[in-house]
């Protein structure tokens, strides 16, 4: 685990606000004042592979990353992106026993929930302000 690693991943397991790799570039720089975004990129993948974070994929919106690798489900706001931990994650069902014609096995799954975070819901109810 070279320095960088270890203080890009510190760094991550620090916030819960499931930074992109530039947030997190931003964050890191503060300590490592010569790291290059590059390098984040490629910790990342790297601890990603290795099982030391999670990936968080949507479609149309940047990729995000999660320190913590328990079993556990995300909500998005759908106005700002911002992604939070379910308080009380949900069990997953059992994968062993779904067969699916075509493909070999099912190795495993994620929930998601769409929401509206609570600052995206003021803005919504806030009255229109005249000029």
């Amino acid at each position: 685990m070279t320095r960088q690693r270890s203080v890009i991943l510190e760094e991550l397991r620090k916030v819960d606000t499931h930074p992109t790799a530039d947030e997190l570039y931003t964050i890191v720089r503060g300590l490592l004042p010569h790291i290059s975004l590059g390098t984040v990129y490629r910790n990342l993948e790297y601890l990603v592979a290795a099982g030391e974070i999670a990936r968080l994929e949507s479609a149309g919106s940047s990729m995000r990353f999660d320190g913590d690798v328990s079993g556990h489900q995300h909500v998005r706001c759908l106005h700002c992106g911002r992604i939070a931990d379910l308080v009380h994650p949900l069990a997953l069902p059992a994968l062993h026993g779904i067969r699916v014609e075509g493909f070999d096995r099912i190795v495993g799954a994620r929930v998601e929930f769409d929401g509206v975070c609570d600052q995206c819901a003021l803005r919504a109810n806030a009255p229109a302000r005249v000029k």
